[in-house]
């Protein structure tokens, strides 16, 4: 997912949300046809499942579809879940199979036709599809969505419907951890509804997953119920689920701990000092796939100057982690320590102790590696960052405070404010960044690939600054190509090993996922993408 503003709250009127009803109401009844009041933020950006890439939209998409896999909310391991079998032997062409028996909610079969059908979809330049890249491995991207001109093929060459539950996939490149991608909500299937009445489909979406959409007021407030036909093992454990609307989350906490909201999953940062004497065990505070970073723009040629990576691995030594972890953010972060997330594992690619001594705070050492590189482009270091959302000013400052004491020089860094996220994305889309800005990121699937390839390959969909290294392209091509799973991870922390000793981005903190709970509520967890796991949630 590309850098967010990873809890974006909009319009519902402040006044309301207080009362006892909360922007919405439905059974609150308890037992299993309760309805759970949830706070959300409107999505920016239609329902469609390849055009969803924010954290709101996700939520909904989350319990709306299923697709051929499902990431394990405890574990994140992508299972087969519509996927009866995904056969290859190259790791390039793909055989799958859809499970018999799975209808979308409006009573259509879900067949291969669905998959390929809205696959074609979300990859086609016409379609404006924010997530078509996740395509582009599949043969013919080329032609359904060229980087300049029209398209010149209506579909992807390298999908093929054999019959009704079968359909092959052909590759670009070998890339032998694909099928662990296909649990991304891009790659859902979709009804024929969704072709033949499209905007009746967006003003009331239907899927194939344990909820349906009964009502949505956007801005307002989307109404949630549990699909009682539903052919799945997870069926919703609750009646349904009412997302509220609020224009903050201070507002949502406040609804929450005055009994008229049941679940808020972003904790703001001002309440972390008294969650614990308000919820006690109803706070929850876990590692999810989230890293936040420093990106440099490389695109400026005074950053890729000889004796630069000095710099940056100077100006990462000159941060510390720790303290703005604990007084900052409460310890809702964790210091970074690679370029990945905790919740990969070891086994996963997760790698405690690869950033080395360049993640630790050693103030004399950066001092001397800034000078030997050269100093800092321009003599002041600008952290450009947007001001709207989160408590990025905050963190900010903290930063620079310590890089200035670090180097002895009060003027050193600065923070550099731009007012809104959208204008924020504008500036770094347009290359217009002089400086180091805040990066973040969130895992779409929770492959190693997925933190490194998108953000620092060459031209990569998320490589906002324009990192280019020849080596580390090489090491994760050879990665997706191995058909070893073990020695793909190898490859990829080969690759991340080229990114650290040039300082590619700095790593900052690995960010949790927050939340807290009503007594109203229990079974309350937290996926490792930080979302709430809601079919899971019983009402008291």
């Amino acid at each position: 997912m590309r850098t967010a503003a990873l809890a974006q709250w909009t319009a519902c009127a402040v006044v309301v949300a207080l009362a006892a009803t909360a922007c919405g109401g439905g059974d609150t009844g308890g037992g299993a046809s309760g309805v759970v009041r949830s706070s959300w933020g409107d999505p920016a950006n239609p329902l469609e499942p390849a055009n969803t890439n924010e954290v709101q939209g996700g939520k909904v998409l989350d319990m709306l579809f299923r697709g051929l896999k499902r990431y394990d909310p405890k574990t994140g391991e992508a299972k087969d879940m519509l996927a009866e079998k995904i056969d290859t032997t190259d790791s390039r062409n793909f055989t799958i199979t859809v499970k018999d028996g799975w209808t979308f909610s409006n009573g259509e079969k879900v067949t291969a036709k669905s998959f390929v059908d809205a696959w074609n979809y979300g990859a086609h330049l016409e379609n404006n599809q924010r997530n078509a890249y996740f395509f582009g491995y599949i043969e013919g991207y080329d032609k359904v969505h060229p980087e300049k001109g029209g398209a010149t093929a209506d579909t992807l060459s390298g999908l093929r419907v054999k019959d009704a539950r079968t359909f092959t996939v052909r590759l670009t490149q070998k890339f032998s951890t694909w099928p662990e991608t296909l649990g991304y909500a891009a790659f859902a299937p979709l009804p024929r509804a969704f072709f033949d009445d499209h905007d009746a489909w967006l003003a009331k979406p239907v899927g194939n997953g344990p909820y349906t959409v009964e009502a949505y007021a956007r801005g307002s407030q989307m109404t949630l119920r549990k699909w009682e036909e539903y052919p799945g093992l997870d069926k919703a454990r609750n009646g349904g689920v009412d997302l509220q609307v609020f224009t903050d989350n201070n507002t949502a906490y406040t609804a929450l701990t005055a009994g008229n909201l049941d679940l808020v999953d972003d904790v703001p940062a001002s309440q972390l000092k008294n969650v614990r004497a308000d919820l006690g065990d109803r706070y929850i505070n876990n590692p999810a796939g989230i890293i936040q970073t420093l990106a440099f723009p490389y695109y400026d040629e005074r950053w890729n100057a000889d004796g630069m990576e000095k710099v940056r691995k100077g100006l990462s030594m000159a941060i510390n982690r720790q303290q703005i972890t604990d007084t900052i953010f409460q310890k809702t972060r964790t210091p970074a320590k690679d370029w990945t997330s905790p919740v990969l594992t070891a086994e996963g690619g997760f790698d405690d102790g690869l950033c080395g001594e360049a993640c630790e705070f050693k103030p004399a050492q950066a001092k001397k590696l800034v000078a030997e590189g050269g100093g800092i482009p321009g003599g002041t270091l600008k952290i450009t960052f947007n001001a709207d959302t989160g408590s990025h000013r905050d963190w900010v400052d903290a930063v620079c405070n310590s890089i200035n004491n670090a180097l002895g020089d009060d003027r050193a860094c600065t923070g550099n404010p731009v007012g809104t996220f959208a204008d924020f994305r504008s500036q770094i889309t347009d290359r217009k960044m002089t400086g180091p800005f805040r990066a973040g990121w969130q895992m779409d699937y929770p492959l190693v690939q997925n933190f490194l390839q998108p953000l620092y390959y060459t031209n990569a969909s998320s490589n906002d600054g324009k990192w280019t290294n020849e080596e580390f392209d090489g090491l994760v091509d050879q990665a997706n190509a191995e058909s070893d799973p073990v020695k793909a991870v190898e490859k990829f922390k080969a690759a991340e090993k080229v990114a650290r000793d040039q300082m590619a981005a700095i790593p900052l903190w690995y960010q949790n996922g927050s939340a807290g709970y009503s007594d109203r509520i229990s079974n309350v967890a937290l996926n490792p993408f930080s979302v709430p796991v809601y079919h899971e949630i019983t009402v008291n």
